[in-house]
Formats: structure tokens, sequence, C-alpha cells
């Protein structure tokens, strides 16, 4: 599985990512909730474990925004705060169960296990779309009002990657992980040249423009 933790005591941190790690799971780490706010709505995770004090932005509020934006991924709660009603709380924001520090890292390893076969298996998607923008998935092919639109391999990748997080903003790390498979900034325009390179084929020759610029922040593709 891939696994966001967000957690800002170190030794916890690195205590739980090595024994998740070693389990064959991938992890990714933050310690500040608005960080982790914006990786985790990119809908790249099978599931959360979030700390309920946290800086920048708090484990509660943090899942109450990802629960808003129909971030379904489930979440687990690995926290100090475990009075009953402050369980209740974590529950009812949008957390799928509460463990309480200190904690077995079995029982944790064991929850998520657990969480894992409930959760429902989707059926993959064929056909992606945005308004009349069409991606058929198996026919490699990309349609708008009809029209075929005529698409290199990395700008296929690059439109699929947004098409699938329709209306949620991806930042320009996020795109280069995606679509690139690099976990560095190569401090190069490749992301902005393939996204003036998608709106000259995809939205330039229609009416409306669908992908759009969120200054300060990446791209979204409209919904």
């Amino acid at each position: 599985m891939k696994l966001l933790l967000i957690e800002d005591d170190a030794a916890t941190a690195a205590y739980v990512v090595k024994g998740l790690r070693e389990e064959g799971h991938t992890v990714d780490h933050l310690a500040d909730g608005r960080d982790a706010l914006v990786q985790a709505m990119s809908g790249a995770y099978d599931l959360l474990i979030v700390d309920r004090m946290l800086p920048g932005l708090d484990g509660l509020s943090l899942v109450r925004s990802l629960r808003s934006a129909k971030v379904e991924a489930p979440v687990i709660f690995l926290t100090a705060v475990g009075g009953v009603d402050d369980r209740i709380e974590g529950l009812q924001a949008g957390a799928d169960d509460y463990l309480v520090k200190p904690f077995a890292f079995g029982e944790l390893s064991a929850r998520i296990a657990a969480l894992a076969r409930r959760a429902p298996q989707a059926v993959p998607e064929t056909v992606l779309s945005a308004g009349d923008l069409k991606m058929d998935l198996i026919a490699r092919k990309v349609t708008r009002e009809g029209v075929e639109i005529d698409l290199l391999p990395r700008e296929f990748q690059l439109l699929e990657h947004l098409l699938r997080r329709k209306g949620r903003v991806q930042t320009r790390t996020m795109l280069l992980e995606a679509v690139w498979d690099l976990n560095f900034d190569p401090q190069t325009n490749v992301v902005e040249t393939h996204i003036s390179r998608l709106r000259a084929k995809v939205d330039k020759p229609f009416e409306r423009e669908l992908i759009r610029t969120v200054r300060g922040a990446g791209y979204r593709i409209e919904a």
C-alpha cells in the first residue's frame, strides 16, 4: 500500500516509517498539517495515518477538509489525545480508526490490514471525462466535441493524471513525481512546456478552457 504518515514527532515518525517499509509498504512522511493537506488532496494514497496535534493545521481540521473534498482514503488517527470524547470527535470528523499513543506497532499494522480488507475494490475506469473532453484509456484515444486530438505519450499521461483528479489542484512537484517519476526538482520548465502543449491541443481550438492555472499553486482541469 502507499501510505502517508502525518506526524510531527521525529522519533515516532522514524519508528513507524521504518516498520511499515519493512512490511513492504511505500510510506511518505510529512510533519506539517497544511503541507499534508496539499499532498493528501492528490488522491495518491491508499491510507493516511494522522496525528491530531500538528503544526500548520490540526489533524481534525485536516481530515474534515479531506472528507469535504471527497478524498475517501481510510484514515487512522495515531495520537496521544485519547479520551472517549476525543475518540468520538475524531471518528465524527471522518476518521475510520483511532489508536492512542503509546501504541504497539503490531496493533497499528493489524489495523492498517483490517482497513485494507474493508476497502471496496473499485472498478477500473476505462473512460475519463471533463465536460466535452473524453479520454478512452483502452483505445488510447482523446476527443473533444467528437474531434480526435493527437497527443504524444507524455502529453497523454499528463492529461490522464489531471483528469483522474479533476477539480483538484496539482502542484508542479506532484506532476513531476507522477508523470516524470522525479522526486526532486530538476530546475527545468518541463511541466510548463507540456502544459502549454496540452492547452494548444485541448483548449485553444475550442470555446471553453478546461486546463486552468491556479496562481501560486499549480494546475487543475475543470470538472
